[in-house]
């Protein structure tokens, strides 16, 4: 059984920089960007949208967060499982990121606003970014891609 958001119309939903994908009944996300900061908040973007509509979710709140991590692949990782945290714990969804990786090293603020079940009408609950799937690589067309399947 796979696990879609309602707005989805498809098993995938693509929005240019970012996408979701199905992957049994879990979800894949993956964000593209000319650089791998623009990549890692674009998978962030795909993260909210497996839990809600990211349009409708505004920057309210500001969340600073950093990780250090011995490869992209991992730094990938840390990234979505402190959002998937944050989220949880203070029941926030996030719409905006900023973030700057760097070897090693991610620093982010990502903005959103506390769950609205009314208005958000979220889909599922995120557990947490496996490393199914991840990966972090430069594309023959010299975009940054970013992606792994995450736990719903």
């Amino acid at each position: 059984m796979s696990i879609h958001s309602p707005w989805e119309t498809k098993t995938s939903r693509k929005h240019g920089a970012w996408e979701t994908f199905a992957h049994g009944a879990d979800m894949g996300v993956r964000g593209y960007g000319a650089s791998l900061s623009e990549a890692f908040a674009n998978t962030a973007m795909a993260l909210t949208s497996v839990v809600a509509e990211p349009a409708l979710v505004r920057p309210r709140v500001r969340v600073e967060i950093s990780c250090v991590a011995p490869d992209r692949e991992i730094l990938l990782l840390d990234w979505l499982n402190q959002l998937v945290s944050r989220m949880s714990a203070d029941r926030l969804l996030f719409s905006r990121f900023e973030v700057e990786v760097e070897p090693e090293r991610l620093s982010a603020v990502a903005l959103g606003e506390p769950i609205d079940i009314a208005r958000h009408q979220p889909a599922v609950e995120v557990k947490g970014a496996t490393f199914t799937e991840l990966e972090v690589a430069l594309d023959p067309d010299g975009r940054w891609r970013a992606q792994c399947v995450v736990d719903v």
